[in-house]
């Protein structure tokens, strides 16, 4: 195996850090995985205790390991977690845990590559980085009116891990993304006195599979095609396929399901809400516009008094301090660019796991990874030697991976 001087740093050992880094790996090149927790997969190991992954177990591999059959279709995160830790382990790959970077500049005038300022002082000098912290990284709560005297609990949706402390209770779940719908399901399940959704903008509804066809699939099929035929198609699924709502406070969008997904919202993947909200378990209201002691005040001007509040208001990419002074981000904060890809100020910077595609965030990182991979040498200035592409296959003793056989999870 041929290594090189300055290693590739890849900073995050969630799904896509350790993809890319797996990937590099197999092309011979030396990627090492700086993690700031103590463990790979630390956002999925803080998710909610009912999540699943929306998107199918044979597309949601990462290169070079499938996820066993027994997982079932749809992944819980335990499940997630151990196909994570066990990835890790197949590839061999070098992590160091309990190191967080905090600032990656440009190497000194004169020199190739980057410098990683870290926690504990350290300096590190990369040939090249992957920046791989993850879409859902900092959560994100809105600075409403009267927030701090709110006399009830609020909480992000960050902190939920299962309806058991809120039976009997009155919730106002906040955002009707895949977080908020399938928290406020999970509360009706688990007991809640009433849970009501609050709602800005109504959301694309699309059930996870129709008749053994999964939505992913779709997204699949359909990411390329011109935005005003997706959204043709998409209306005339979501009609055929999911009961109109209308009535119970949630109409149909009047913007397009793939206009939405440019402008960054991701269509909710129905696991329970549609028959929720028919039945009245699931009341959908107005928007929250601020709060005034125990009351939440709502955007049509009604006044509801929750015991507490879950906001699944989403996240920040937090980039700003790590890589916002390269000229890299947009105005929203997100990578201009993504995947083999390098920003023009900043050759040898790539960023993975940015994206929500339709098509599946594990699908694309994976993607992401072996491209990755195969336009690294150029950044590196050296020459490595082709590989065979990385299939993904189920981890058996004595397979041929050109890695030392392991055996299947257990």
């Amino acid at each position: 195996m041929t290594t090189q001087p300055r290693p590739v740093y890849v900073i995050g050992a969630g799904p896509g850090g350790l993809a890319a880094a797996a990937a590099l790996r197999a092309r011979g090149i030396r990627a090492v995985v700086v993690e700031k927790s103590d463990a790979v997969g630390s956002s999925w190991r803080r998710h909610y205790d009912r999540l699943h992954l929306h998107t199918t177990r044979r597309l949601s591999a990462l290169p070079g390991l499938a996820m066993p059959r027994r997982f079932g279709r749809w992944v819980s995160r335990d499940n997630v977690v151990r196909y994570l830790e066990k990835y890790a382990e197949f590839h061999e790959l070098e992590l160091v845990t309990g190191v967080e970077v905090t600032r990656v500049d440009r190497a000194p005038e004169g020199e190739p590559g980057w410098v990683l300022h870290a926690s504990g002082g350290r300096v590190l000098t990369a040939g090249a980085v992957v920046v791989a912290t993850g879409f859902n990284h900092t959560p994100r709560l809105p600075d409403w009116p009267g927030r701090e005297t709110y006399t009830g609990r609020l909480l992000h949706a960050a902190e939920y891990r299962s309806p058991r402390p809120y039976e009997g209770q009155d919730v106002l779940v906040v955002g009707v993304g895949n977080t908020g719908a399938e928290i406020a399901v999970d509360l009706v399940e688990g007991g809640a006195a009433r849970v009501r959704l609050a709602v800005r903008t109504a959301p694309h509804i699309m059930r996870r599979s129709t008749a053994g066809w999964p939505a992913q699939r779709s997204g699949i099929l359909v990411r390329r095609l011109p935005v005003r035929l997706v959204d043709r198609l998409g209306s005339f699924v979501a009609r055929a396929s999911v009961p109109d709502l209308t009535a119970y406070g949630l109409p149909r969008p009047a913007t397009g399901l793939y206009s939405r997904v440019k402008e960054g919202a991701i269509p909710v993947q129905d696991v329970g809400l549609v028959d929720a909200v028919r039945a009245g378990k699931v009341e959908p209201v107005a928007a929250v516009e601020s709060f005034d002691g125990a009351e939440v005040v709502l955007s049509d001007g009604s006044r509801i008094t929750p015991d507490v509040v879950v906001a699944a208001t989403g996240y920040r990419r937090a980039l700003e301090d790590l890589v916002g002074h390269l000229d890299v981000l947009d105005e929203r904060g997100r990578p201009v660019v993504h995947g083999p890809r390098t920003p023009a100020r900043a050759p040898g910077l790539f960023f993975t796991g940015f994206s929500n595609p339709i098509s599946g965030m594990f699908r694309e990182m994976a993607l992401d990874a072996e491209k990755i991979a195969r336009v690294m040498p150029r950044h590196l200035g050296s020459r490595k030697p082709a590989r065979t592409r990385t299939r993904r296959r189920r981890a058996e003793p004595g397979s041929a991976t050109g890695l030392p056989p392991v055996a299947p999870l257990a």
